[in-house]
């Protein structure tokens, strides 16, 4: 599956920005999604995931309360909507792909079968 990641931007600290991953070539209801980040110099992180029918979600404790994780198996496309931005969530976010039926391995970037190509967020303070 090809994944297309975009909605990455510039905001101020307390703003709002929402990401989308559009997915094509295979059937996306196959698969559950995650979003991860890597800011400079560290590595890639965990965020948020979505299993593949949407019924369940995980979140980072980093991120829990402020990013909602959500996905439209009809435009084969999963979002990532991000409120209360800080300067600290300033990375490059990727989404990702995984055939896996286990939420436990979702935090793990080894569960992932495909990536995007990432999407640039600035928050500035």
């Amino acid at each position: 599956v090809q994944l297309q990641a975009s909605g990455g931007g510039l905001v101020q600290a307390g703003g709002s920005l929402r990401l989308s991953c559009a997915a094509s070539g295979r059937t996306f209801s196959n698969y559950a999604m995650g979003w991860f980040r890597q800011a400079p110099g560290k590595e890639r992180e965990f965020v948020a995931a979505i299993s593949w029918s949407g019924g369940s979600t995980y979140y980072a404790d980093s991120v829990k309360g402020r990013f909602t994780i959500s996905r439209d198996n009809a435009k084969n496309t999963v979002y990532l909507q991000m409120n209360s931005l800080k300067p600290e969530d300033t990375a490059v976010y990727y989404c990702a792909a995984t055939t896996s039926r286990y939420g436990s391995s979702y935090r793990f970037t080894t569960a992932y079968d495909f990536w995007g190509q990432g999407t640039l967020v600035t928050v500035s303070s």
